[in-house]
């Protein structure tokens, strides 16, 4: 097949909706298709496959933006035909400008279209400061609808609870429930900890350093425990939040933390040196970052947000906690420093769990949609 993928966000891998779209473009790739990408990338400008639009001008909030590490593009209709024409399907990665252009021009030209869920509408919502205004929630979903997923012959959706929210505001639609997939990189292999971790009981989150993920729960939870010094929390990732991060952990008396992006080969041993693995993000759609901890064998403990995807990772009442509760987080975290005979056989009983969100056989139900996709819209004619 040719098929065109349109990320209106691409750039560093520091945000799940980037690794989720070079990880599908690699894969189709490997599969032998050819494989147009669309994006604002000017690093990408000039290489084989890659159509280059502007970034969107935000104006005074320019800097906001670049803060959150994400540079979001402006469609250009000259670049996006080149790229969309005589393809035998297009597929968006979120509802945004170019997105929303491609969507379009897929409708009009009766070209077989796909696209992913991975935008929350709380990650619209909550930079305006209405991130738990419902009524606001519906209306950017039906925005999302309205500007790209009615136009779609598939819709691919990370986990089945984003797939019901979105339907719960729109009503039906041409669903695939597909994992993004955990690499085969994260699993279980021996290491030490670092010389300076080696005494201490290592808390491990991986997130961007942004509202919804709730760093701040976990700093205060740290904060309440009864092992509070010897805690020492690891945040791996980035974002705007990362000094006032540093500055709430400090003013709570707790350890330094370590904060830092980290490669995948540091990732995967920095999650196989951790003690345990800490999700308390309110909005997730899927956080495979929970997925690849628990694939390396640690135990997590997870808030139990009703927003969120990751409360269903949970196999027992030890493995969660009251959202946004730092007591009942700190009650959690003593009881599995308490209990390490507990914290090794939950981590054997996730072993099995991980195996389902396979990154290989998900990338291949990918495809099976496109494929799935295509044949359908030639029957349709």
């Amino acid at each position: 097949m040719k098929v065109t993928v349109v990320c209106d966000v691409l750039g560093e891998k520091n945000n799940g909706t980037t690794i989720a779209a070079y990880n599908l473009i690699e894969s189709l790739k490997k599969k032998g298709h050819e494989v147009r990408v669309v994006c604002s990338d000017e690093e990408r400008r000039g290489q084989e496959g890659f159509f280059v639009c502007p970034t969107f001008d935000f104006g005074p909030l320019n800097n906001y933006v670049k803060k959150n590490g994400v540079a979001p593009a402006k469609a250009d209709m000259a670049v996006l035909e080149a790229a969309l024409c005589d393809v035998d399907i297009i597929h968006v990665m979120i509802p945004f400008s170019m997105g929303k252009a491609a969507a379009h021009y897929a409708h009009e030209h009766g070209i077989p279209l796909t696209a992913g869920f991975h935008c929350q509408a709380e990650n619209v919502t909550g930079h305006i400061f209405l991130k738990d205004v419902r009524l606001a929630g519906r209306i950017a979903y039906r925005a999302f609808y309205n500007r790209v997923y009615k136009y779609c012959d598939g819709i691919h959706y990370p986990s089945r609870f984003i797939c019901d929210t979105f339907e719960d505001v729109v009503g039906p639609t041409p669903r695939y429930i597909i994992s993004n997939g955990v690499a085969k990189e994260f699993r279980p292999v021996p290491c030490e900890k670092p010389e300076e971790l080696r005494d201490k009981f290592t808390v491990l989150f991986i997130g961007r350093y942004s509202p919804e993920k709730s760093h701040k729960v976990l700093i205060d939870g740290a904060a309440l425990s009864k092992y509070k010094d010897k805690l020492r929390l690891v945040f791996a990732g980035a974002g705007p939040l990362e000094e006032k991060l540093r500055e709430r952990a400090k003013k709570r008396g707790l350890n330094e933390p370590v904060m830092k992006f980290f490669s995948r080969e540091e990732l995967v041993r920095t999650i196989n040196t951790a003690d345990l693995y800490v999700h308390p993000a309110e909005i997730e759609i899927e956080a495979i970052s929970c997925l690849e901890a628990i694939a390396c064998g640690r135990t997590p403990l997870i808030a139990d947000s009703p927003r969120s995807a990751t409360r269903a990772f949970a196999l027992g009442e030890n493995n969660l906690f009251r959202v946004n509760d730092p007591a009942d987080l700190a009650k959690k975290l003593d009881f599995w420093i308490e209990h390490p005979e507990e914290r090794e056989k939950c981590s054997r009983d996730y072993l099995g769990y991980a195996s389902r969100f396979d990154f290989d056989r998900c990338m291949d139900r990918m495809e099976e949609m496109m494929i799935s996709v295509v044949r359908n819209k030639k029957n349709e004619g």
